[in-house]
């Protein structure tokens, strides 16, 4: 028996799953919005930051498009910076850093007071489909829902591990759980699965870090807004970020264990990311360079917690503290959350049309990292 009927379901809260629920709902769609942790919708796992090269002029987009991202972050960034603004205007992007769990908040707000959007804890099991079109999803725990289309927004979650030196575990970022019953039935549903591996760097406490030993990187002035909507008069940077470098004792370290690091010791078969290498891969792909940028990034005005980023590994423990050690500012400095790779299953995007639709079975589309985001193919 059917518990519920909807327009449309959306599978995942993250950035994409929310634009995703949004949308359909100010459309007027029936949408339902299923995540595996209703706490960390709209969590930032990696960097808390929105926007940057590329990225950028996507929030932009979706800006402009009636999204709720770039009005999210106009409310609750602390520093905002325009990049590139050495080279042509074309390759400007703008970045900011956001408060994280402010974020959170914000984006949770728009979803709960949003009207034919309903929100929902479940693991998605299986998406149903007969003669060809989605007919409805089905949970881990029995429960049904009928839909006419499904909106998978599945992030890093699916069958997902984390990774961290010689010991791995099936897991979702940040110590939440992975998505482990739906890869099985998209394989059913004829999508072809891929294994890619992103990563995220350790987090510092900030109160043992000497920042005197770093470049101050301040925020623009005057500010320019994500949202069209947003008065730029009424936007104030409220945090410092800070920039140090690798040394060569820091590469010295890497390259001296470079037979403990899971991507060169053949633990880890997903791709990477092309556009956010782990440190050790940045170091033996660029051997010529005797130094790579750090930057340190609050993670928000309600923390001590501090983003190195540019430093992402999946070293073991004791590697990943030599490592920070290394580094000007941070050989006192005391994590608190190692940095980790984690491997996720995806869909190979050539098996959606331009409108992220399947082109094998309709009112079923695929969104965000699910497609295999940021990733070389």
């Amino acid at each position: 028996m059917l518990n519920d009927t909807f327009d449309v379901v959306v599978i995942g809260a993250g950035h994409a799953g929310c634009e995703a629920a949004l949308a359909c709902a100010r459309m007027g769609l029936s949408t339902l919005l299923t995540t595996l942790n209703l706490d960390a919708l709209a969590m930032m796992p990696c960097n808390p930051s929105i926007g940057g090269t590329a990225k950028g002029h996507l929030v932009r987009e979706l800006d402009a498009l009636g999204g709720e991202m770039g009005r999210a972050i106009d409310d609750v960034f602390i520093q905002s910076r325009m990049l590139n603004t050495r080279k042509g205007p074309a390759v400007h992007s703008l970045r900011a850093q956001a408060d994280k769990k402010a974020y959170q908040l914000r984006m949770r707000r728009a979803v709960d007071d949003c009207e034919n959007l309903t929100l929902r804890q479940a693991e998605v099991r299986r998406i149903a489909v007969e003669g060809g079109r989605v007919t409805g999803i089905e949970t881990t725990t029995g429960g049904r829902v009928a839909c006419r289309a499904v909106i998978a927004c599945c992030g890093v979650y699916l069958n997902s591990r984390i990774i961290i030196g010689e010991c791995s575990w099936n897991g979702g970022p940040q110590g939440l759980m992975a998505a482990n019953a739906l890869t099985q039935n998209l394989m059913d549903l004829g999508f072809d699965i891929r294994r890619f591996k992103t990563g995220t760097p350790a987090r510092l406490d900030g109160r043992t870090i000497d920042f005197s030993r770093m470049t101050p990187q301040a925020g623009d002035d005057p500010i320019v807004p994500f949202s069209f909507m947003t008065d730029p008069a009424t936007l104030k940077n409220r945090a410092l970020c800070y920039l140090t470098y690798t040394t060569p004792r820091t590469h010295e370290i890497i390259l001296n264990n470079l037979h403990r690091a899971p991507m060169y010791s053949g633990s880890i078969h997903g791709t990477g990311a092309r556009y956010c290498p782990s440190i050790e891969d940045k170091v033996v792909r660029f051997s010529d360079k005797d130094r790579h940028p750090i930057f340190m990034e609050p993670e928000g005005l309600y923390t001590h917690e501090w983003y190195a980023q540019g430093m992402s590994t999946s070293m073991p423990e004791d590697v990943q503290r030599e490592i920070y050690a290394s580094i000007p500012g941070l050989e006192s400095a005391k994590l608190l959350r190692l940095a980790y790779a984690i491997e996720y299953d995806c869909i190979d995007p050539t098996q959606l049309n331009a409108a992220f639709a399947a082109k094998h079975i309709e009112g079923l589309y695929c969104a965000g990292q699910i497609n295999g985001t940021w990733t070389t193919w």
